[in-house]
C-alpha cells in the first residue's frame, strides 16, 4: 500500500540559476499540499540545494523509507534525475518511481525508452491532480492507462501515453504544503538575513518566444491566481516563516494589466514589506511607465527582463514582438525608479561571428542593465527553434544545455572560440560597471558587488572555465581603489 511518497530535486547545480540564492522547488510545495489532501504521507527533500550526492541520496532515501520516488527535471538535470531514480531502484527494491517537469513532459518516449528500468511513471503537464489520482489508482490496482497527463510502459514494454489532463481552472484552489518546507536552507544571497521563498500568482504565457519551452508546456494560454489570494499568502511567509524575499515564477505576472494593478494597491494598502524578484515583459514595462512608481512603492526590488539580442533580426527569429530600442527604454526606466534591473543577452546562434559578438556585447553595455548574463543558446529539443538549429548541435549531452556550455557550433567559429568570448562578454561588462560605482546609490551599489563577487567567485560558470581569468584580483585593486571595502 503506497502511503510515504518522496519529492526529491535532481542533484544537479547550474551557476546561471543559483547565482541569486537558493529557493524551495514550488512544484513540489504544491504536489505535496495535494498528496496530504488526498491521504498521502509527502516528504520534500532537497537534495540539490543541501548539496547531497548520490551516496547521500541512498543514505537519506534509506532513512526515508518512502513507497514512491518522484522527481523532476528541465532538460539540463535529467541525467542527475535519472541517475536519481537508479539509486531510488537500488535502496529501496520494490519502490514506484516517478518523474515531471518539462523535460520528461516532451520526451517522455524517449526516456521510457532508453531509461526505462529506473523510471516507472512520467507524470505530464501540471502535477497536482494527476500525482494523488496515479496513486490512488496504483493502491486500488486498477489501471494506470485510465489516468490521464501520465505515460508510463505496459507489461510487453510498449510505451502508453494517456490523454492529456487539462490545466488547472482555479489557481487559488490549490493549497501548498509550505510547513514541509526547510526554510533554514533558503537565502536570497544579496539579502542573506532573511528567507527567501518562490509563488507563483499565474501560470502560463501566451507568446510565442521560438527558443522557449514554456510558451509551448502552457499551450499559449494562461491563467492568474487572485490578488487577494497572493498577498494573504504573502502575509502568511512573512509572519509564520520569516520570508522577507519572494521570487515570483510566473512567465508573465503583469500580463492582465487591471489584475497587476489591483495587486499593487493591495501590496501599497497592506503594507506588505516584502522584497520582490520578478520577471516580465519589455512591453508590459513600457505600457506601465506611468505607474513604475506604484511598482518601488510596493517593494518590488529586482525586475529581469529579456531582451535576448541587441539586434532586430534576431529578436524577429526569435519572435520576440519587440523592437531593439524598446529593450533599452524599458531597461532605463526601471533604473530611473531605483530597481535593480537584469537582462540575459543569447549568444552562439549559427550565423554568430566574433563581429556579432562584439556588437552584442558594446550594445549590452550601452543599454546598461544592472546585472547582465550572457547565455549559449540551448536547443530545446521540444522548442519551436529545435529543427533550425539541429544541424548545428554538437554535443547532446542533455547536462550541458544548461546556457553555459556551447552546444551549437556557430558556423564560422570553433565552440572553444565561442565560450573565450562569452567569458571575455562577462568580465568587459563587470569591469565597465565596477567604473560605475561612484554613481551608484547605496542600494544599488551594495547589491552588484554581492552580486558581482558570486557570479565570479562561486558560479558553475567559473567551474566550468577554470574562472575567469584574472579578474577576482582586479575587481579587487578596482574596489580598493574606490576605497570599497569587501565584506
Amino acid at each position: 500500500m503506497i502511503k510515504r511518497v518522496a519529492l526529491v530535486t535532481p542533484p544537479y547545480h547550474s551557476g546561471v540559476v543559483e547565482t541569486a540564492g537558493n529557493w524551495p522547488n514550488l512544484a513540489f510545495v504544491y504536489i505535496a499540499g495535494a498528496l496530504r489532501e488526498a491521504g498521502f504521507d509527502p516528504i520534500i527533500y532537497d537534495a540539490m540545494t543541501m548539496n547531497h550526492d548520490l551516496d547521500q541520496i541512498a543514505v537519506e532515501l534509506e532513512r526515508i523509507r518512502p513507497d514512491v520516488v518522484l522527481t523532476t527535471s528541465y532538460t539540463a538535470s535529467y541525467p542527475k534525475a535519472v541517475s536519481l531514480l537508479e539509486i531510488a531502484k537500488e535502496t529501496l527494491p520494490g519502490v514506484i518511481t516517478g518523474i515531471g517537469g518539462v523535460h520528461a513532459h516532451f520526451m517522455y518516449r524517449e526516456a521510457l525508452e532508453n531509461d526505462g528500468a529506473a523510471i516507472d511513471f512520467i507524470l505530464r503537464g501540471e502535477g497536482e491532480r494527476t500525482t494523488p489520482e496515479l496513486l490512488q489508482c496504483l493502491n486500488a490496482g486498477e489501471d494506470p492507462a485510465n489516468v490521464a497527463g501520465i505515460a508510463f510502459r505496459n507489461s510487453d514494454g510498449e510505451v502508453i501515453a494517456t490523454p492529456a489532463r487539462p490545466f488547472v481552472a482555479d489557481l487559488d484552489s490549490l493549497i501548498p504544503a509550505w510547513d514541509l518546507v526547510d526554510w533554514d536552507i533558503y537565502s536570497f544571497y544579496p539579502m542573506p538575513d532573511t528567507n527567501l521563498a518562490i509563488m507563483s500568482t499565474s501560470r502560463g504565457c501566451d507568446q510565442q518566444c521560438s527558443f522557449c519551452s514554456q510558451q509551448v508546456f502552457w499551450e499559449r494560454t494562461w491563467r492568474a491566481r487572485s490578488p487577494e489570494a497572493v498577498v494573504a499568502e504573502m502575509e502568511m511567509l512573512r509572519d509564520r516563516y520569516g520570508v522577507g524575499v519572494i521570487m515570483f515564477s510566473d512567465e508573465t505576472p503583469t500580463l492582465d494589466q487591471d489584475r497587476w494593478y489591483r495587486f499593487l494597491d493591495l501590496l501599497i494598502e497592506r503594507k506588505v514589506g516584502i522584497h520582490i524578484l520578478m520577471e516580465t515583459r519589455v512591453d508590459d514595462i513600457l505600457r506601465d511607465e506611468a505607474v513604475l512608481h506604484r511598482y518601488r512603492e510596493a517593494n518590488i526590488h529586482h525586475i529581469y527582463i529579456g531582451v535576448e539580442r541587441t539586434d532586430q533580426a534576431s529578436l524577429d527569429m526569435f519572435k520576440k514582438n519587440t523592437q531593439v530600442a524598446q529593450g533599452k527604454r524599458a531597461i532605463e526606466l526601471i533604473d530611473e525608479h531605483g530597481m535593480i534591473s537584469e537582462t540575459s543577452l543569447v549568444l552562439g546562434l549559427p550565423d554568430d561571428t566574433p563581429e556579432t559578438i562584439e556588437a552584442t556585447l558594446k550594445l549590452a553595455m550601452h543599454y546598461n542593465p544592472d546585472l547582465a548574463f550572457f547565455l549559449t543558446i540551448a536547443p530545446w529539443p521540444y522548442a519551436d527553434m529545435y529543427e533550425e538549429l539541429k544541424p548545428y548541435i554538437v554535443s547532446h549531452d542533455y547536462e550541458d544545455y544548461n546556457l553555459v556550455a556551447p552546444v551549437v557550433k556557430p558556423k564560422g567559429m570553433e565552440t572553444d572560440e565561442l565560450m573565450e568570448m562569452v567569458i571575455d562578454c562577462y568580465r568587459r561588462f563587470y569591469m565597465g560597471k565596477l567604473k560605475q560605482i561612484p554613481t551608484m546609490s547605496k542600494v544599488k551599489r551594495d547589491y552588484f558587488i554581492i552580486t558581482m563577487k558570486l557570479l565570479m567567485e562561486n558560479s558553475y560558470l567559473r567551474q566550468y572555465m577554470g574562472g575567469l581569468g584574472g579578474m577576482p584580483a582586479e575587481v579587487n585593486r578596482l574596489l580598493g581603489k574606490l576605497g570599497i571595502t569587501q565584506k
